[in-house]
């Protein structure tokens, strides 16, 4: 009994004096990483085998989930190009019709003259900030006051515009507001952000406002920053209270604040009709009060 402790403590002080000259020459040398690379080489096959029928059925999962997708955004894709080509002649009608009212002899040119897309690269929504980065700045032609545009409507305008990046606030910042007007009726209005990316709410309008639910709100072109007829919001509630002077007005940003990567920026024709009035002639949101721009650079 004696002896067979003996031989344990032995083993114990042998291997535990290996153990100690090996992490001596690991940190010396350093020699282990490489038997650990080899061994991580040798071991990669069984972990492949191993992974390989997982890996085989998502990857199965991933073509029919493709496959799937892409056949529904063809789908969506047709019906909204048939869609736009309606629009486009209605709004083809329309440009005509006013060409003769104004009597004109053409169609007024679009008040965009100029587009940059941007990419998002950094984001920021909280319920104090509501911001985000692009890849786009002064080099670009980017200045500050300008406004940014996404795939559903207005997004937001350039806070600040360094020489490659520049930062965005955008229309749901607790700091921003927007001179709106309800499409149906030419109602003007300010839309403020509450820091939540899909609400904005309307606290100015009376209680007895012609609103309602479903209207959609639109840029009036007054405050100096953005041009008169983009798509903004659309009114999704509509509270009266007798006992209160004002109406309690929500709405739900057209623009994917949260979603949207790609945004565009835009230069507007100056002197167009639909071009955003001074502020000399224009009462200016509470909140976000920027001062008209020169005109800037072409985008390159």
């Amino acid at each position: 009994m004696h002896s067979r402790v003996a031989a344990t403590g032995l083993s114990f002080t042998f291997y535990a004096t290996i153990a100690i000259v090996l992490m001596f020459l690991d940190q010396r040398g350093q020699w282990l990483d490489y038997a650990r690379y080899g061994l991580s080489a040798a071991a990669y096959p069984v972990q492949l085998a191993v992974d390989s029928p997982s890996a085989a059925w998502r990857w199965l999962r991933e073509i029919a989930a493709t496959r799937e997708a892409l056949r529904r955004e063809n789908s969506a894709l047709l019906d909204r190009n048939r869609a736009l080509e309606l629009r486009t002649l209605r709004m083809e009608a329309l440009a005509a019709e006013n060409a003769q009212l104004r009597a004109l002899g053409a169609a007024l040119p679009d008040v965009a003259r100029k587009w940059l897309p941007a990419e998002v690269m950094n984001v920021e929504l909280s319920t104090l900030r509501q911001r985000v980065i692009i890849n786009k700045g002064a080099t670009s032609g980017v200045f500050k006051g300008q406004a940014v545009l996404a795939s559903g409507g207005l997004m937001g305008q350039v806070m600040r515009a360094g020489p490659w990046s520049s930062e965005v606030i955008l229309i749901t910042d607790p700091e921003h507001a927007v001179p709106v007007q309800v499409l149906r009726n030419g109602l003007r209005t300010i839309a403020v952000g509450q820091g939540n990316a899909g609400v904005l709410t309307l606290p100015y309008l009376p209680v007895n406002s012609d609103i309602k639910v479903d209207d959609l709100l639109v840029t009036s072109g007054l405050g100096g920053v953005f041009p008169a007829g983009y798509p903004v919001a659309r009114v999704t509630d509509v509270g009266r209270d007798p006992g209160q002077p004002l109406a309690q007005v929500h709405a739900q940003p057209l623009a994917a604040i949260d979603r949207d990567r790609e945004v565009s920026l835009v230069w507007f024709t100056p002197g167009h009709p639909a071009s955003p009035a001074p502020l000399a002639e224009a009462a200016p949101p509470p909140a976000m009060r920027s001062e008209p721009q020169p005109a800037p650079s072409e985008p390159k």
